[in-house]
This record gives structure tokens, C-alpha cells and sequence, in this order.
């Protein structure tokens, strides 16, 4: 770890992996902005950093009385959940089980940007008060119709294969800020597994939209290139609402990955051995020491692309189509607010990434690696993310290896999605 003094005369924060080489200066150059805030306490880089509206992606802001919707983003709440599911390995080696796993990826959620379901799921989050925001009551029926879907952008869901490591406890069970839950209670060895990463969706976006529009109304006088860090007071009826439906939008995240995956178990007909699942889009309420004074005090950590780490708690962070993923337990690390990176990290936009790839040798490599995409964008091939071995070397103070899941059948958006990442 190496700690930025932030020539901005902004709070200093941590950074995993080196500027310039592991995370581009214009990431740290965000982060450093966001640090200057008046209302910025501490922050942190994570090793998959890059570039982001206002905070960047991979960055941990905590700031005193006050929410960032744009330091949340567009994609409040979105998540990684992972299901070992009751089934032999070998389905994924046959094609008759291969057919069974593709059949249930195509029925049990919708990809794109306007995907729903012609017959809403079912699920008790639809009965919470959706009256917290009027942004959240004039979305509720959209929201119903695309419960259980994975949008576009970085979104899947993938079956592979879970290796869980020697050592790791039988039971592990552990609750972190904001009511997630994670659990492993597993032996060493190879399982079966479903792993999906999505979000809130277009009801989450239009509560960013909407919040950080009023943030930035409220706050005219931000110096450029601060406009998108606009912050709402807790002390106002805009700070409490926003938040009110940030964490709606964190519940619906939820239920929609659970709408997934218990929709996949039940068309398979087997049952859930065990599962783990993080928010990484969200700002938490948490306990934490003011660097400066060490006095410790209810801050409010932003982690825009970044996964939970407290100690003990369980998370994902994913690789790429054809790179491992991890299921990692969080090692409390106080300089990095308790965080750890969301995935590999992005080198390159998405418009590069079309011009650099072509279907057919992306294809060739996945294919020579084992892995099946029944759809995805070339936006998302595997050369457009960082090295996820480099990633995970960087942060070995953060959090430690549990699991390790390789993608077998993976499905994202089509090509010719725009992205809503």
C-alpha cells in the first residue's frame, strides 16, 4: 500500500498498486478531487481501479454528515452472489447437462437495457414502502416487471466450477453493514456453482439520475471537474431521502439476484449447498477513526466499485469471462476502510475495446480455455481487464483467499447493448 498526500490539499489516502503502472493517473487524479471535498474524511484506491463519473470506479470515499449519489453510482447496490448448487461437476462436462444449464440461463433472467418479464416476479421486496422517494414510487411497476433481470454492460451469469482451498473452515458465517449476508459451510474440494453480478437496474439509475441532479443544483459553486461529486447533508429531507432509497434500491438488488438464483435451482430441480453475496455500489453507515484525530464516529463509506472487507466477511470479486474469480474473506484492514477491489478492473473503453477485438479470435482463446459464452458484447472480452492474479498479489493485506471459481457457461448482453454500468 502506498499512501497519495493528495497535492489537491484534500485528505490523503491509500492506494493498492502503483500510479501509473497498475492504476492510471487520471483515476488518481478523481480520487484526489473526491478526497478535497469539505466533507471528505478518508479515502482509498483499490488495485482494479480506472476511470468513473466523479469518484472512480474501484474508489472508497467516507465522508462526515453527507451522501455522494454519484460516489454510489448509476447502479446502486449492485452485486455479486454466488450459489453452490446440489448437482454432480460433471454436468458441465456432457453436453445432455450442458443443454440443461444453457436452457436455464436463457428462461431465468433477461439481458439488455430494457429487459423485464412479461409475468413479474414474485418477491416480498415488492412489498416494502417504495414511497421513500417519489423517484422510487413512479418506478415501482418498472421495477416489479424487471425483477430477476441482469441488465447490460459488465452484467452475467455464469456457471463453473468452485474450488474451495485446504484450511478454509467447515462453517463460516458472517453478516456485514447493511444486512447482506455471506456464508460457506464447505469442504475442500470442487462444486458446482452459479455466479451472477447485476444490480438495481433502471430504477436505480433513475435514483441516481434524479438525486445527483439535485446534489449538483444545491452545490452550483463546486469548481469544475468536481460537478459530479455533489453531496446531498444528512442533516436536510434530500440527504435522508436519497438515502432511504439508496438502500431500497440495495434490497431490490438483492432480491433480484435471489430471484435469479432460486429461479435457476428450482428449473434444475436441486437445492443450494451454500452461497455468498456482496453489495459493491453503495455508501454504508459504519463506525470509523478520523485519521487526523483518530476519534472514532458514524461516517458514511462510499465504495463505487469496491467490495466490503471487513474483518471475517465474505465476498466475491470476479475476474473476466475467461479469469477466476474469488471468493475472499475480509482481513478488516482500517487504512482501506474496510474494502477491497470489485473485480479485475478495466485497461481500456469500451469503444476501444471494439476496435482492438474480433469475435473470432476472442472465441478461439475462450474455446481453447473451456469456456462457453452464449452471448456477450466485444466490449467485455477478456483482453479489456486488468490481470486479476496482479490484482489479487496487490491487495494481500486486504482480504484472503478462500475459493476460487472458474467461469465453464457464461451469459452477458448481446453484442450491440450499450452498456448502463
Amino acid at each position: 500500500m502506498r499512501t497519495d498526500q493528495n497535492s489537491t490539499g484534500g485528505v490523503p489516502f491509500g492506494v493498492w498498486g502503483e500510479i501509473g503502472l497498475d492504476i492510471d493517473e487520471q483515476s488518481a487524479a478523481q480520487m484526489r478531487s473526491a478526497c478535497a471535498l469539505p466533507v471528505a474524511v478518508a479515502g482509498a484506491l483499490m488495485p482494479d481501479a480506472h476511470v468513473g463519473y466523479g469518484l472512480p470506479i474501484g474508489g472508497v470515499l467516507a465522508t462526515r454528515d453527507a451522501v455522494v449519489p454519484y460516489a454510489v453510482g448509476v447502479d446502486i447496490g449492485c452485486r455479486m452472489k454466488l450459489s453452490v448448487l446440489d448437482l454432480p461437476l460433471e454436468t458441465l462436462d456432457h453436453e445432455h447437462g450442458r443443454s440443461r444449464l444453457r436452457k436455464v440461463l436463457e428462461s431465468e433472467t433477461r439481458f439488455g437495457v430494457g429487459g423485464e418479464f412479461e409475468r413479474p416476479k414474485q418477491h416480498a421486496v415488492m412489498d416494502r414502502d417504495w414511497g421513500v422517494s417519489p423517484v422510487t414510487a413512479r418506478h415501482k411497476d418498472r421495477a416489479w416487471r424487471q425483477l430477476g433481470t441482469s441488465g447490460s454492460g459488465n452484467h452475467f451469469v455464469e456457471f463453473g466450477v468452485l474450488t474451495v482451498m485446504e484450511g478454509t473452515p467447515r462453517s463460516v458465517r458472517q453478516s456485514f453493514t447493511g444486512g447482506s449476508k455471506a456464508e460457506l459451510d464447505l469442504a475442500p474440494g470442487r462444486y458446482l456453482a452459479l455466479l451472477s453480478h447485476s444490480g438495481s437496474r433502471g430504477t436505480g439509475f433513475a435514483v441516481c439520475d434524479h438525486y445527483s441532479r439535485l446534489a449538483m443544483r444545491l452545490r452550483p459553486d463546486l469548481p469544475k471537474g468536481q460537478e459530479r461529486l455533489a453531496w446531498l447533508d444528512m442533516s436536510t429531507s434530500e440527504g435522508v431521502e436519497y438515502f432511504d432509497a439508496m438502500n431500497l434500491m440495495g434490497e431490490y438488488a438483492s432480491a433480484n439476484h435471489e430471484c435469479i438464483h432460486r429461479g435457476v435451482a428450482k428449473a434444475l430441480g436441486v437445492g443450494v449447498l451454500a452461497g455468498v453475496e456482496n453489495h459493491h455500489n453503495f455508501a454504508w453507515r459504519e463506525e470509523h477513526a478520523d485519521p487526523k484525530t483518530g476519534k472514532v464516529e458514524t461516517l458514511y463509506v462510499h465504495r463505487k466499485g469496491a467490495t466490503p472487507a471487513g474483518e471475517g466477511v465474505l465476498g466475491v470479486i470476479p475476474g473476466s469471462m475467461s479469469a477466476p474469480g474469488y471468493v475472499v474473506r475480509g482481513r478488516g484492514s482500517t487504512a482501506s476502510l474496510s474494502s477491497a477491489s470489485h473485480g479485475a478492473g478495466r485497461v481500456m473503453s469500451r469503444t476501444k475495446a471494439r476496435e482492438a477485438f474480433r469475435w473470432g479470435n476472442v472465441k478461439r482463446e475462450l474455446e481453447a480455455a473451456g469456456i462457453e459464452v452464449l452471448s456477450a458484447g466485444l466490449d467485455e472480452s477478456p483482453g479489456v481487464y486488468k490481470d486479476i492474479e496482479r490484482v489479487m498479489s496487490l491487495q494481500r493485506d486486504l482480504v484472503d483467499v478462500v475459493a476460487r471459481f472458474d467461469p465453464r457457461l457464461v451469459k452477458m448482453a448481446p453484442e450491440g447493448e450499450r452498456a448502463e454500468d
